[in-house]
């Protein structure tokens, strides 16, 4: 091997580890926190919120995001759903960095300037929007994940994705995340 395939090789060794070593800062655990005035972790989710009852998303609000965060991304779904894949109950993208809530009933709020870029995606009926719990009869208590996601820049979408969609478009710039269980059973 002569010196220059040396230096070459040295030189992808080195930045191969600087972006694993980059990769790795990235996942590193914060301290975000999200939370609801409706509910506390693992708590039932008030009936309101549910699909027996107004349907409406609660009001979720979050602290201790990063500094370089340049936009938020949310996902509620529900792991404890019969099929093999959780049922998404809401996606929600393009969330503004300078927010750190979200109120109640957004759907019902989008008209405030600072909502009004928020953009809502497919949920599992297939429809845009919130759908809140509504698990089947006699299933026993189900689980809703609200997973916010707080992004290295902006997302360049538009509305409609999917929660599957969304994850793609958000890989690799993931710089935190924060997550809210609620409880539901009918």
């Amino acid at each position: 091997m002569n010196m220059k395939n040396i230096c070459t090789l040295g030189f992808l060794i080195a930045c191969f580890a600087l972006n694993s070593f980059a990769q790795e800062r990235a996942k590193e655990p914060t301290n975000m926190k999200l939370a609801s005035p409706a509910f506390k972790m693992n708590q039932r989710i008030p009936i309101q919120y549910s699909g027996t009852g107004k349907d409406i998303s609660p009001a979720l609000h979050w602290s201790d995001a990063p500094d370089n965060v340049r936009e938020f991304a949310l996902i509620v779904d529900d792991p404890d759903a019969p099929g093999k894949t959780p049922w998404v109950h809401w996606v929600v993208y393009k969330i503004p960095a300078s927010l750190n809530n979200l109120p109640e009933d957004l759907a019902g709020n989008k008209k405030s300037p600072e909502l009004a870029s928020i953009l809502e995606g497919k949920n599992s009926w297939g429809t845009i929007g919130y759908r809140g719990p509504l698990p089947p009869p006699g299933h026993g208590v189900h689980h809703y994940h609200f997973k916010l996601y707080a992004l290295r820049e902006p997302l360049k979408v538009s509305s409609g994705l999917s929660a599957a969609e969304l994850t793609a478009h958000m890989q690799g710039l993931i710089l935190a995340e924060a997550e809210l269980i609620g409880t539901f059973e009918r």
